[in-house]
């Protein structure tokens, strides 16, 4: 394995999909592991974290851990109260998520193992663990430099630009990407033409501000939930529809998009048939994008050349 590594553990959003339709894709929860050397960097806390912790514990040289978490919405905390090096004597683990300062931090992961939702509280962790203060600039772990960035997703969200040697990676599970065009559109016949025009410049205008974050960066992990179909019934939600990410990683100049945080309901084929039109859309625009489904278990080797 190389010592600079990115690896999907959980890829679907909303809830667990643990169906025969769905095993090439994967069924598990948010969850992204970022390696660096020694260095074990998590991105959420879906049910994927089960399996990865599982995996952690088999490699007696590792014993420390930083946890970053978008956001508290079950999804992306479920795995937490089956996270064995949590359990471990011996080991370290550090939180990082939205919150005001430490103890609030602290108080919504322990939220979901408290009675009567779970048997067994955080206290009962018998690893080291340490939650991060919030402060201005980046965070760093190791050689992993961390900066953090609000998103479109109800709530406080955070979606993260990680930067690990020479390689930027944003990671940004849960972000609507169209948010504002669904108010506009609900409004849009009560203004004259003249109006209308300067809605439209707006919508042009948040649209370029929402893909900031992921200017120029080597590998983008985005919210690509729905189909343009399924975005129409939710739109407001928090999600993407794939379309509008693609379009975004190419306006952005994105070198390697990861469609992420995908639709529960969405069996293998269904992936298949989205991410072959996300290939036409690019190859329509002859933009040097390439654009790969995040799969359960897929490693995306940093240290080679992109």
């Amino acid at each position: 394995m190389t010592a600079n590594y990115i690896r999907f553990w959980g890829v679907r959003g909303s809830y667990p999909a643990p169906f025969a339709t769905h095993l090439r894709t994967g069924g598990n929860t948010s969850c992204m592991e970022v390696r660096a050397g020694e260095h074990v960097l998590i991105c959420d806390a879906g049910t994927g974290i089960i399996p990865l912790g599982h995996a952690l514990i088999e490699q007696p040289w590792i014993q420390e851990a930083m946890v970053l978490l978008t956001h508290y919405h079950w999804d992306h905390i479920s795995g937490l109260p089956f996270f064995e090096p949590a359990f471990t004597r011996g080991w370290r683990v550090k939180f990082f998520g939205p919150g005001q300062n430490q103890a609030e931090i602290e108080e919504r992961i322990a939220e979901q193992m408290k009675a009567p939702y779970f048997p067994v509280e955080t206290e009962k962790w018998l690893a080291e663990i340490e939650y991060l203060e919030a402060s201005e600039g980046c965070l760093r772990y190791g050689p992993i430099s961390i900066e953090r960035f609000h998103v479109h997703h109800p709530g406080s969200t955070y979606g993260y630009r990680i930067r690990v040697g020479n390689r930027t990676i944003v990671y940004a599970s849960d972000n609507e990407l169209a948010f504002i065009n669904r108010f506009i559109e609900q409004r849009k016949a009560e203004f004259d033409e003249p109006e209308q025009r300067l809605l439209e410049a707006m919508k042009e205008d948040e649209r370029l501000r929402s893909i900031e974050f992921m200017r120029h960066v080597d590998i983008l992990i985005h919210d690509s939930q729905y189909t343009p179909i399924d975005y129409e019934k939710k739109r407001g939600w928090g999600h993407s529809c794939y379309v509008d990410t693609v379009e975004a990683a190419m306006d952005a100049d994105v070198g390697q998009l990861f469609l992420f945080h995908l639709d529960p309901a969405y069996p293998d084929d269904r992936i298949d048939l989205l991410h072959r039109h996300a290939l036409t859309l690019i190859k329509a625009r002859r933009h040097r994008l390439v654009c790969k489904v995040a799969r359960e278990g897929y490693c995306i080797d940093l240290d080679s050349d992109f």
